[in-house]
């Protein structure tokens, strides 16, 4: 899933099919358009494959910058997103007044802390450095391992409340530095470690040699960070976008995803309605 306090970067759009995006008006209806962030990924040419033996033609569109694909879909520049979890999706629905909903689960990622310097967290020295994302969605889970490794304090204590100015700077043995997801990984050559979102890591050929914690994805409250295709609310019912977001889980595409270097998610099949039960849930918490 693995995002909110933005940098200016101006998203690289790359298509698989050939030629660029075509303007609005030219657009072919029955072309469907999928905005992702990890197009160099083998999978994806598996998966515009098994989608053309159904009669469905998938165009690619990258974004390098993870704030472009959920207005994308928002304009309708593209027809469906895969890039994030359940939790990001409502953190952005609440902060943007918008609709988007998941249509079908892919995957859920352990949280990985690594570093280049230590072996272990006990290893981390007093005032050592961690960076992490920028996003607040993607902040509270490093913060409970955090704080369940007695390397930050949290004032009131840690909850999926928590935020990052909660942590008690005086009272922790570690300093937080929240930067943009894509610069966490070079963030290793100088930080004590770094919470890497597997999209970023496997580009930068991080493997468990550099892995000093992961948590374990299958506890039942990180359904919220569970990886989805997201629609707008009026195609949620689509029966081809429905199709594509199964297509995910085809036996050939998933043997593609589990044989790329690095990869280490867990899939998943939640329905559409769970997953958007979950969104409604944190939407009406972030709103608090």
């Amino acid at each position: 899933m693995r995002v909110l306090r933005r940098i200016a970067v101006i998203p690289i759009l790359f298509a698989l099919a050939a030629g660029a995006v075509a303007c609005d008006d030219e657009r072919n209806s029955d072309v469907v358009r999928v905005g992702v962030n990890d197009i160099a990924l083998p999978h994806w040419e598996v998966y515009k494959k098994k989608a053309a033996e159904q009669g469905i033609t998938v165009q690619y569109v990258n974004f390098t910058d993870y704030n472009q694909p959920n207005p994308a879909l928002s304009q309708q520049r593209v027809d469906l997103n895969k890039f994030q979890h359940v939790r990001y999706l409502a953190n952005y629905n609440v902060r943007n007044n918008d609709t988007l909903v998941p249509i079908g689960a892919t995957e859920i990622f352990p949280l990985t802390l690594y570093s280049r310097k230590h072996k272990s967290v006990n290893d981390i020295p007093k005032g050592g450095q961690i960076t992490l994302s920028n996003n607040p969605a993607n902040q509270v889970r490093p913060l409970l391992a955090l704080s369940a490794a007695g390397l930050i304090v949290l004032h009131g204590g840690a909850s999926w409340d928590s935020k990052i100015e909660d942590v008690d700077t005086a009272a922790s043995k570690v300093r937080l530095t929240t930067i943009d997801p894509t610069l966490t990984a070079p963030s290793l050559d100088s930080a004590d470690a770094a919470f890497v979102d597997d999209t970023f890591a496997r580009p930068a050929g991080l493997t468990t040699q550099e892995v000093i914690f992961t948590d374990d994805p299958e506890r039942p409250e990180l359904k919220q960070y569970i990886n989805i295709f997201a629609a707008r609310a009026a195609d949620k019912d689509n029966p081809k976008l429905v199709a594509l977001a199964k297509l995910y889980h085809d036996p050939e595409v998933e043997a593609v995803v589990r044989a790329e270097t690095g990869y280490r998610g867990v899939f998943k099949t939640n329905d559409p309605a769970d997953l958007q039960a979950t969104l409604r849930e944190l939407e009406a918490k972030f709103r608090k």
